[in-house]
């Protein structure tokens, strides 16, 4: 008999999986991991009393910040540690995208679990055993695409490693190497794009088939897809996952447009600003909590991303949680313009529809005790070349007031002026002043 895979349980095989999994994960910390044992003890929580999925959704939440002082507080790693040091294997740390970059530590149990994790999000993106996976990326200490790497060797896939490379060296060792699958970030997926244009190598002629991107916003935003797929003639595969909480999100390759969570692996909710759940299809907050990552786990972790839980059962048959255009965006990145409430995804959404924006760049700045939307964008060589800049300016600047009801301040700058990224692209910038 055919064993069915962990994310094509049915929703009360998951639902027991979970509380199963819980129970283990609270047993662990319960008294062994002083971060939790301290929260809960300060909360009056008995870990012992939760039984159920509905007693699990008493605790209280926790927050990023929370680690970050506990870290700080109790360097190097902090106190979120289950085992004892000679345990732990792998280091990681975030970003550092929204502040200080925390570290995190893995166990080879917990790494296990990130390869599980990777076995269903490549089952689901559609990867075979066939797959040539390339890996442009530096392998620092930023988690990113480690996982993806060590998942895709694991299972038997030749996985190319493209660390401390030029842009340039990376096209023409996927070229080379036949890749048919390209792991990395939207950004990095158009900069591979602009360089092979300005090289004169044609994407379209590759073997790749696949791009799975994750990081930041782009794969959920339809006119970024676009020149993604349109670039490479490839289909673009969302995926999400945070160094502090793991590989938990994919869009499945037969149902594009959402994103599915591994629930076999976390529980997740989405709650309002006041912490209580949302009905389906009404934005809130993803709160998650891994269920392999035992020796530093996140429990009711608040993870900033605004989500939306699909209305419909999702295309693929899956009955796992299914996000609606996937992640939608940050919490923390909206900015209220004139009376306008506007994130940066939607700036995006509108500069992407625009062939002759080749970067850009949104500062919001405070003049006058109020906010200030600059954004600054360059121009392709073939728009600056043919003195079309200003022409372009205008263009957007006029789309920008129509769809977004208020008028932003854009700003032409030359040829190269604006940074390029390999990892998450950081063009939203709030000035501090």
């Amino acid at each position: 008999m055919t064993q069915i895979s962990l994310e094509r349980l049915s929703r009360a095989e998951i639902e027991a999986r979970q509380l199963e999994l819980l129970q283990k994960l609270l047993v662990a910390v319960d008294g062994s991991n002083e971060f939790w044992t301290l929260k809960y003890a300060d909360a009056g929580v008995d870990l012992k009393a939760v039984r159920s999925l509905d007693d699990f959704r008493k605790l209280p939440f926790s927050t990023k910040q929370e680690l970050v002082d506990d870290q700080n507080a109790h360097l190097p790693f902090g106190t979120n540690l289950t085992y004892p040091m000679s345990d732990y294997s792998r280091l990681h740390q975030t970003s550092g995208t929204t502040g200080q970059p925390m570290r995190w530590l893995d166990t080879a149990t917990s790494w296990d679990w990130f390869m599980q994790c990777w076995n269903q999000i490549y089952r689901l993106a559609g990867v075979t055993p066939d797959d040539v996976l390339a890996f442009p990326f530096s392998f620092g200490p930023f988690i990113g695409f480690w996982a993806a790497f060590d998942g895709s060797h694991r299972q038997g896939n030749l996985s190319i490693p493209m660390g401390g490379m030029s842009t340039e060296q990376r096209l023409n060792l996927i070229g080379e190497l036949n890749a048919t699958v390209v792991c990395c970030t939207p950004t990095y997926a158009l900069r591979l794009a602009e360089v092979a244009e300005t090289e004169g190598v044609d994407l379209t002629q590759n073997d790749v088939r696949l791009l799975i991107v994750a990081g930041e916003p782009g794969a959920n935003i339809p006119a970024t897809r676009e020149k993604i797929e349109a670039a490479w003639e490839a289909q673009v595969i969302d995926h999400w996952g945070m160094t502090d909480i793991g590989s938990l999100g994919v869009e499945p390759h037969d149902a594009p447009g959402g994103m599915l969570i591994l629930e076999t692996e976390c529980i997740a909710e989405i709650v309002d600003t006041n912490g209580q759940p949302v009905e389906r299809g009404e934005e809130g907050e993803l709160i998650i909590t891994n269920l392999g990552r035992l020796g530093q786990p996140v429990i009711r972790y608040k993870t900033g991303d605004r989500v939306r839980a699909a209305t419909d059962p999702c295309p693929s048959g899956c009955e796992l949680l299914r996000l609606e255009g996937g992640i939608i965006g940050r919490m923390d990145d909206m900015v209220t313009i004139r009376g306008n409430n506007v994130f940066p995804s939607s700036i995006e959404s509108i500069l992407r529809e625009f062939d002759g924006v080749a970067e850009f760049r949104i500062t919001v700045e405070t003049r006058k005790s109020m906010p200030h939307l600059k954004i600054e964008i360059e121009p392709t060589l073939e728009v600056a070349s043919s003195d079309a800049t200003l022409g372009l300016v205008d263009q957007v600047a006029a789309t920008l007031r129509k769809r977004l009801n208020f008028q932003a301040e854009v700003v032409p700058v030359g040829i190269d002026a604006l940074p390029r990224f390999e990892m998450k692209g950081r063009r939203f910038v709030r000035s501090v002043n």
